[in-house]
């Protein structure tokens, strides 16, 4: 889950990034960040990250009525925010992922 912090910071990427409002962009993430925070906690079912994108852009889109495009467009940036968050977290600190990797094939595999 993110912190308040991490979240202030993806809000003033998406926005700086694209041209909606602050409280736009911030609504949007936080209703689709969520979701996908319960999800985490609650399923254990793994899905392809289209897969994922595709149910929290329609899940955020029912939610707070904003268009299609836009939540599409704000949750697309997003992501690929926190991908190359991923990829420097990689770098800087391989065995925390590795780890991390290797946990969950020893749990698919129990």
């Amino acid at each position: 889950m993110m912190t308040d912090q991490e979240l202030n910071r993806v809000v003033q990427y998406v926005t700086a990034s694209t041209s909606y409002a602050r409280d736009t962009v911030a609504e949007i993430l936080k209703t689709g960040l969520g979701e996908l925070a319960a999800m985490a906690t609650h399923s254990t079912r793994q899905f392809e990250r289209e897969t994922l994108l595709e149910y929290v852009s329609q899940w955020t889109i029912k939610r707070t009525g904003q268009p299609e495009t836009l939540v599409r467009e704000v949750l697309g940036c997003a992501g690929r925010w926190l991908d190359e968050l991923y990829e420097e977290i990689a770098k800087q600190q391989p065995d925390l992922l590795r780890q991390s990797s290797n946990d969950e094939d020893e749990a698919a595999s129990a």
